[in-house]
């Protein structure tokens, strides 16, 4: 990677984070370019040299943020066998929630609106993170680990969306709880609800 990668996304890690914490603190209609300059320590010029308007800005944002995400699914995964990585991506999508609380916050109220410019994205996005879910779930199917009659789409969608409700209730109402004991009451969801015999 080049100095002026490495700058830009330096650049664009400063922008996700500043914007994610601004939208979740007052919403998106709140949140102006110079609160998110001014957040982020860069000019107000850097974010229209990178972003041509603030709803370009939040939907690259959203695309940098689900990436980050699906990233850590795919390191999570790697070389682990079906019941493992099950457990593994449990693991990740809490750890990433716990490190950007406001993005998981904002990313679950934008998947329920229909208005916004960047829903279509947004939907595509999710179904990148979900895909990698699948996967795991079909090669356990495939292996036998898991039951062949198991849906593996929908019981992927429903981890993705059990791990983000449950980790922004733990980090909202107990923040106190060591992730491993959000991890074990998730993985026990999971083995008694998808037929997945996932080992902790």
């Amino acid at each position: 990677m080049d100095g002026r990668t490495a700058r830009r996304d330096a650049t664009r890690q400063k922008l996700f984070e500043a914007t994610m914490a601004l939208i979740a603190e007052q919403g998106f209609s709140d949140t102006t370019v110079d609160q998110i300059a001014e957040r982020a320590g860069v000019a107000k010029g850097t974010v229209y040299y990178n972003f041509a308007s603030k709803s370009v800005l939040f939907e690259e944002l959203l695309r940098y943020g689900v990436g980050l995400l699906t990233a850590d699914f795919s390191a999570a995964i790697a070389e682990r066998p079906p019941a493992d990585a099950v457990a593994a991506l449990v693991r990740a999508e809490l750890a990433f929630i716990q490190r950007y609380r406001s993005f998981a916050q904002l990313l679950l109220s934008e998947m329920w609106r229909t208005q916004r410019d960047w829903q279509q994205t947004l939907h595509l996005l999710r179904e990148e993170a979900i895909t990698v879910i699948a996967t795991t779930l079909q090669a356990g199917v495939d292996s036998g680990e898991f039951a062949a009659d198991l849906d593996v789409r929908l019981s992927a969608s429903a981890l993705f969306g059990v791990c983000l409700v449950v980790a922004l209730d733990w980090l909202v109402f107990t923040p106190e709880r060591p992730i491993e004991q959000v991890e074990s009451a998730v993985l026990a969801i999971v083995r008694s609800r998808a037929a997945v015999n996932v080992r902790p």
